[in-house]
């Protein structure tokens, strides 16, 4: 991927180095497990945290450690690639949807850090709070994407703009839609509705993709392929089958990784914002 020479954004938030250390209340250390695992799957924390106060009745204390080394040019990297976006969905919003187009926040964080959907761990994985609009990551996650079998800046930038996938829902109101139906739904529909979320999420990844690329001519021979298997890499039964040996396909949250890279396609090919409806269409 050709990023070296793009606009670095000026919505990044760097707390790394900021250690938080939380004393939990009485009954607090489920909730805090639930959402640590809705974190794990990419599941917004404030769809699992309805009705309950994440950070329990403990105190919490910040102090200062030692930033990881060797992270400056992943630093540099997702700055351009959160500029791309920007620059990308400030058009299409416009051009496609006759909306203005609000930036999120990139949030930098190593270890833990504390969201307005409440207090995550970095093992858990990227996540975006649409309560205050903000994407969170922790650059070791890069790491851990590789060692999932997706190597390759284009595959980290398919991260990226999965989560800021998650901020065009917020601002179309559609995240507001499924925390509202969600209240009516039993735990199989609740993952159903779930799976077309992200893969829609995916969809809009893919859109950014094209247009970025017709724009600025970023991708290079076997950045789709890198795309389309970091899409593959985490889809719900690739890591079931990794992690537990079996496939349970009603529990999926994601979609499988056929349906995921299926749907980041979509949205490279087609660039159209009006593709990527998957919450009204029979095959996922």
């Amino acid at each position: 991927m050709l990023w070296k020479t793009g606009r670095r954004s000026q919505n990044i938030e760097d707390r790394r180095g900021l250690r938080i250390s939380r004393g939990l209340g009485g009954g607090s250390i489920g909730i805090i497990v639930l959402a640590l695992v809705a974190l794990f799957f990419d599941i917004e924390p404030r769809i699992v945290m309805q009705g309950a106060e994440i950070l329990g009745s403990g105190t919490s204390q910040t102090e200062t450690q030692p930033i990881p080394p060797g992270q400056e040019e992943a630093k540099e990297f997702t700055s351009v690639v959160l500029a791309d976006t920007e620059d990308t969905w400030r058009v299409l919003f416009p051009e496609q949807l006759n909306k203005k187009y609000e930036e999120p926040t990139l949030v930098l964080f190593s270890g833990v850090v504390q969201s307005a959907c409440g207090f995550a761990q970095a093992a858990m994985g990227p996540f975006y709070c649409s309560t205050d609009q903000k994407v969170y990551i922790d650059l070791s996650f890069f790491d851990d994407l590789k060692k999932l079998g997706a190597a390759g800046d284009f595959a980290q930038a398919y991260v990226i703009a999965h989560e800021i996938g998650h901020h065009i829902q917020t601002l179309l109101g559609i995240s507001d839609r499924i925390l509202a139906q969600r209240e009516h739904m039993n735990e199989a529909q609740r993952n159903a509705l779930s799976v077309r979320q992200e893969l829609q999420a995916d969809c809009f990844a893919g859109v950014w993709a094209n247009h970025a690329h017709r724009a600025r001519n970023i991708l290079e021979s076997g950045d789709v392929e890198e795309g389309l298997n970091a899409a593959a890499a985490i889809g719900d039964d690739r890591l079931q089958k990794q992690s537990q040996g079996f496939v349970i396909p009603e529990s999926f949250t994601h979609g499988s990784s056929e349906q995921r890279a299926r749907w980041f396609r979509r949205g490279l090919e087609s660039g159209k914002v009006s593709s990527c409806d998957t919450f009204n269409t029979k095959r996922l």
